[in-house]
C-alpha cells in the first residue's frame, strides 16, 4: 500500500468543508466564547452595550450592583473513531488496489484530517474481533498507522456485530465514527450498531471492487469464498449476471436506507474511484 504525501496534502483542501459540515455542527471553534448549554464556564466580563443580556449573572448583580455577563468556552470532547474491515473478503482486488488497501487509505485520510484539526482519533481494524491500535502522539501516530496498515495480513472471517460489541467500551461520549467495509453481510447487524449512536456523527463507507459490481465473468467458473474457502462450480450466464447485479443493488439500497433512517451518512465507492474524489463526495 503506497500513500503519497500528495494525497495527504490534497486533503488539506477539505479543511474548511470539514469544519463547516461536520465538526462545527457539534462544537464550533476551539476558542469559541459565548453562552449556551453544553458549554464550559470560563469567566465573567463587565456588561457592555451589544452584549447578550440573557447571559447577565443576576446573582453577581445582587452582590455588586454591577452588570456582568457569563462567558463560556466550547467544550471539545469529540473523538474520531475509525474502524476498517480487515477480513479476508477485503483482500480481493482486480485493479490497482485491494478493497482493504483502498479502505485503509480512506481511514488514514480521516486520521490525517483529524490530526490537522487537533482532534483526538483512534484507528482500529476488525474481523471477528477488533484490533485497536495503541494511540501515539502527533505525527508519530500517523506514521505508525502507515507502517502497521501497510504490513498487515488481511485474513479471517468478519463478525461485524461481535467486533463492534468489543469496541463499544471505547465510545464513551459523542463522537465521530467512521466504519469502512464492503458490508456484504447481514444488514440487521449494521442497523443494530449504528442505531446506538444517534447522538454521534456516523459515516458508513462501503468499498467494493469493480468486478464485484459488474461480475465480469462468464461461462464455467469456480467461485471461492475468501473467508471460508468454500468452493462452488457454476455457469455464469447473462441471466445470472443480471440477477446478481439486481440483488447487489438492492443490498446497497437497503444499506443506504438503514443509514438514512438512523441519521448516518453513507457512501458506496469502487476501488477505482480516485481517493480525493471519494472524500470530496463525502463532504460536499
Amino acid at each position: 500500500m503506497v500513500i503519497t504525501t500528495d494525497f495527504l496534502k490534497s486533503l488539506d483542501r477539505l479543511q474548511v468543508i470539514l469544519k463547516k459540515r461536520i465538526y462545527a455542527a457539534h462544537h464550533g471553534e476551539h476558542t469559541a466564547s459565548h453562552g449556551g448549554e453544553g458549554l464550559v464556564f470560563r469567566d465573567y466580563k463587565a456588561y457592555a452595550p451589544g452584549d447578550d443580556f440573557r447571559y447577565i449573572d443576576w446573582r453577581v448583580y445582587a452582590r455588586t450592583d454591577k452588570f456582568y455577563i457569563r462567558r463560556f468556552e466550547a467544550e471539545r470532547n469529540l473523538t474520531v473513531h475509525i474502524l476498517v474491515d480487515s477480513s479476508a473478503s477485503m483482500n480481493f482486488g482486480s485493479g490497482k488496489h485491494t478493497k482493504f488497501e483502498y479502505a485503509a487509505e480512506v481511514g488514514l485520510g480521516f486520521a490525517y484530517i483529524a490530526m490537522r484539526n487537533n482532534e483526538r482519533f483512534n484507528m482500529s481494524t476488525f474481523t471477528e474481533h477488533v484490533n485497536a491500535f495503541k494511540p501515539r502522539k502527533g505525527a508519530a501516530n500517523l506514521a505508525y498507522l502507515f507502517d502497521t496498515l501497510g504490513s498487515m495480513r488481511v485474513e479471517g472471517r468478519s463478525s461485524f456485530l461481535q467486533s463492534m460489541e468489543e469496541y463499544r467500551k471505547h465510545i464513551t461520549s459523542k463522537s465521530f465514527i467512521v466504519l469502512i467495509s464492503d458490508f456484504l453481510y447481514d444488514l440487521d447487524e449494521v442497523e443494530e450498531i449504528i442505531s446506538r449512536y444517534h447522538k454521534s456523527q456516523v459515516f458508513i463507507i462501503q468499498v467494493l471492487d469493480l468486478q464485484e459490481r459488474d461480475l465480469n465473468l462468464s461461462g464455467d467458473v469456480i467461485l471461492e469464498d475468501a473467508e471460508t474457502q468454500d468452493k462452488i462450480r457454476t455457469f455464469v450466464s447473462m441471466r445470472l449476471k443480471n440477477t446478481y447485479q439486481q440483488r447487489l443493488e438492492e443490498h446497497i439500497a437497503h444499506l443506504k436506507e438503514i443509514c438514512e433512517r438512523n441519521g448516518a451518512s453513507f457512501i458506496s465507492v469502487s476501488t477505482n474511484t480516485p481517493i480525493f474524489e471519494t472524500f470530496y463526495n463525502m463532504f460536499k
